[in-house]
């Protein structure tokens, strides 16, 4: 038998169990078997099943609301409404406040699409027994999504009534995963995953709701659980995969990967699968792979525009500065104009910065340096423009006009790093120290070139006052003497 189709009988078996048709502690009654033959013939020949229905409910009977109220189940669950309103008659009849004649009724409303009325007669049910667990079952299924508050509070009354009653706890997780109430949920599933209950879609649900709930080891645990019975369901092993990549177990990641793309059966990939295996990939410096993966999730649903980001990333750290670059020109013009941040262009010069620093002098021409330096002190410069009151975008431009002039014979950085030096300065902050530091050693090395020895020593001196213990600024000042 088939995973699914033992999940299909034990979710069967479970309606049956909340309809109170089938226990473990409960006998069949001697008229099931008559109820089944009835189940049997309605679609094959309704005019059969009519008769023995009729012979099955002749003299007393009729009078046995368990059996009527199951005929009438077996007509409304083939769909015939107006067979099974009949037969709810025939049970109003014989006793009109038994409440399996009231969830009867619900039921029918149910199936009218009328869950008010439905919800009315579960009540009604309740009112005639206080324990008629299938009602308060019931009333919330119907609630659980149009109403989820209602139905979270019919089930802790139920559980009032019944503080053991797994079947509570079931529908409580169902409610709340619905309602991506993931920690409640995880909270739920975990009273009774360990039951005969349990089917292997609850654990499922537990084990991303764990998963969602960002709990990954757990979620890891029950996941393998769910391996332990089926190796090759996509799902568990595609938590698998996620869990040990969120985790940082990237080679435990990489096998669940493996299996999860390649030995699992009717695995339904989405853009989230190749983009966390496309991260994992990245974690392992697998980048051109990586780069492979993330184009396979664009494949797949090409709004996600942080794709492009990370498609970025994983060129810059495979020191591919242009591809990187062109990457991250997608992924910006792609943004909405509210997210179009100094943060965000901010890193845009950052890759100009790194391809005109790469110390690959065969990736990186000459040439290509001098553009890539002159477009990131262009980028930097709007950073500076749209956040004037940061010091990031100067404190670029002085990196980059320092890189363009690396001996520092004209000078080009001074100007920035003495902005720098001001905006920081009127923090007065000590997390500022290490920038100042940077301006310090700069202006200090500058006016050193020029023979600006009293100038110099002016700078040098500051950084000993931040930093008694550098090194560059005591051999500096050894120099000058």
């Amino acid at each position: 038998m088939s995973a699914i189709m033992k999940t299909m009988l034990v979710l069967s078996m479970g309606a049956l169990l909340l309809a109170g048709t089938l226990s473990a502690q409960t006998p069949v009654p001697e008229w099931q078997a008559g109820v089944d033959k009835v189940k049997n013939l309605i679609q094959s020949n309704p005019a059969q099943a009519s008769e023995e229905a009729g012979e099955l409910l002749k003299g007393k009977n009729k009078k046995n609301v368990d059996l009527v109220t199951s005929v009438a189940h077996v007509y409304l669950d083939a769909g015939k409404i107006t067979e099974a309103q009949e037969y709810l008659a025939m049970a109003k009849k014989a006793n009109n406040k038994d409440p399996k004649v009231s969830v009867l009724e619900g039921d029918i409303a149910l199936a009218q699409k009328n869950i008010g009325q439905a919800c009315q007669l579960y009540e009604q049910a309740i009112y005639f027994d206080p324990n008629c667990k299938e009602a308060y079952l019931k009333y919330a299924q119907a609630y659980k999504s149009a109403s989820p508050t209602q139905a979270i509070e019919k089930l802790e009354q139920l559980k009032a009534v019944d503080p053991n009653c797994l079947e509570a706890d079931r529908e409580l997780a169902e409610v709340y995963y619905s309602g991506n109430r993931f920690g409640k949920a995880a909270e739920m599933y975990a009273k009774f995953i360990d039951t005969p209950l349990a089917t292997e879609d609850d654990m499922l649900k537990y084990a991303f709701a764990l998963f969602l709930n960002h709990d990954f080891e757990k979620s890891l645990q029950v996941a393998q659980k769910g391996l332990q019975k089926n190796a090759r369901h996509a799902a568990f092993n595609r938590l698998v995969m996620y869990n040990n990549t969120d985790l940082k177990r990237y080679e435990d990641a990489e096998k669940a990967a493996d299996a999860f793309f390649n030995a699992s059966d009717r695995a339904d990939y989405s853009y989230l699968d190749y983009r966390y295996y496309g991260a994992l990939l990245s974690a392992l410096k697998k980048y051109d792979k990586a780069i492979i993966e993330y184009g396979k999730a664009l494949d797949k649903d090409d709004t996600q525009v942080d794709l492009w980001r990370e498609i970025s990333d994983a060129h810059e750290m495979n020191n591919n500065y242009a591809e990187a670059i062109a990457a991250y020109r997608k992924y910006y013009d792609a943004l909405a104009k509210e997210k179009k941040t100094p943060e965000t262009l901010f890193q845009l010069g950052r890759l100009y910065y790194g391809q005109g620093t790469s110390s690959d002098s065969l990736a990186v021409q000459p040439a290509d340096r001098k553009l890539a330096l002159q477009s990131a002190d262009s980028v930097f410069t709007l950073v500076s423009e749209q956040a004037p009151d940061s010091y990031l975008g100067e404190m670029w431009r002085a990196r980059t006009n320092s890189a363009m002039d690396p001996e520092t014979t004209d000078g080009l950085a001074k100007p920035y790093y003495e902005k720098v030096m001001d905006m920081l300065l009127s923090k007065n902050e000590p997390k500022y120290n290490s920038a100042l530091i940077e301006c310090y050693s700069y202006l200090g090395y500058y006016y050193l070139l020029k023979s600006d020895y009293p100038a110099s020593k002016e700078f040098w001196n500051k950084i000993l006052a931040i930093d008694p213990t550098n090194a560059t600024a005591k051999k500096a000042l050894e120099g000058i003497k």
